[in-house]
């Protein structure tokens, strides 16, 4: 196999109690890939649509996770990469990490699978950080894994697949303002107060129990940001509203994807999760700023070939 296409899902990140280690996969959503063998050695990118981002390997998220696995491999062949741009950058449901996966996932396929999925997102990181500024992995976990996952540890880089309830839905909203992971990280506070922090311990940890138990009241109760959302919510047009509207429609709970400016929310059942996206639009379309609404169950399969 010389060519192959693929799928590069959006994901969400942190779910509110969860900063920078915890996200889960979208279905409904995602760029598209292709990675094709070259005679020429090294790593190209000969074609971009939807967006525009550098074609140059070292400037691009996509070429530079390429570049570090292609600097772990003894190949006397290169690799061509289109992408197909369907997540806008800065959208917050994982642009540059639907990039930084998708690349070396399809090129680690046309090499025979020699890389395990942490791997892979070992040499996606190196692109993820071009992006943001630094290391993380909480978008780029569950687009490769699929489903729930938590980053344990970044140095070594371990990761935690979290079991997803058959019936849970996300509805997210993508206002059409940018906001850089860079800049969302920059605002936040270096220290926070020891009960903010114990609150928010306490919600991620049953928000993981929820999930292992199917205990979707518990999941409702664990859903709040006491450390994140306060500072960077100020960043994104008419959040608040957005927040109570989706709560009054049903969701289970609500808060800001990754860094912004989407906006979550987890519902229990597609008729919820519809519910929730018929009264946000309504909501948002008086506000004069274009938006997209996604429904989508969460995808337990991540990344995969089409």
């Amino acid at each position: 196999m010389n060519e192959i296409k693929i799928f590069s899902p959006a994901t969400v990140a942190n779910v509110s109690c969860g900063f920078d280690v915890l996200g889960f996969c979208l279905d409904s959503v995602g760029d598209e890939m292709v990675i094709r063998k070259t005679d020429k050695k090294g790593i190209h990118i000969t074609k971009i649509v939807g967006f525009d981002l550098p074609y140059e390997t070292e400037l691009n998220v996509a070429g530079v996770s390429a570049l570090a696995m292609y600097d772990a491999i003894d190949v006397d062949f290169g690799f061509e990469i289109e992408i197909y741009k369907n997540i806008k950058p800065g959208s917050g449901i994982g642009s540059s990490a639907a990039s930084a996966v998708g690349s070396v996932f399809g090129m680690n396929e046309l090499l025979g699978n020699p890389f395990n999925k942490t791997q892979l997102t070992e040499f996606a990181i190196k692109g993820e950080a071009l992006a943001s500024k630094c290391e993380h992995a909480d978008n780029l976990a569950p687009a490769i894994f699929g489903g729930f996952t938590l980053v344990k540890t970044i140095a070594p880089l371990e990761i935690l697949e979290i079991p997803t309830p058959q019936d849970l839905y996300a509805t997210i909203i993508h206002p059409q303002i940018e906001i850089k992971t860079s800049e969302a990280r920059a605002i936040l506070p270096k220290e926070i107060p020891l009960n903010d922090a114990i609150i928010q311990w306490a919600n991620f940890g049953s928000l993981v129990h929820a999930l292992h138990t199917n205990n979707y009241n518990l999941i409702e109760r664990s859903l709040h940001d006491h450390v994140v959302e306060p500072y960077r919510s100020k960043l994104i047009p008419h959040f608040d509203a957005v927040k109570s509207t989706m709560l009054n429609a049903g969701a289970l709970g609500a808060g800001i994807s990754g860094s912004g400016p989407s906006i979550f929310s987890l519902c229990k059942g597609l008729k919820v999760a519809k519910n929730v996206k018929d009264a946000v639009e309504k909501v948002y379309s008086e506000t004069g700023i274009k938006f997209d609404i996604h429904v989508s169950k969460i995808n337990k399969e991540g990344i995969k070939i089409i």
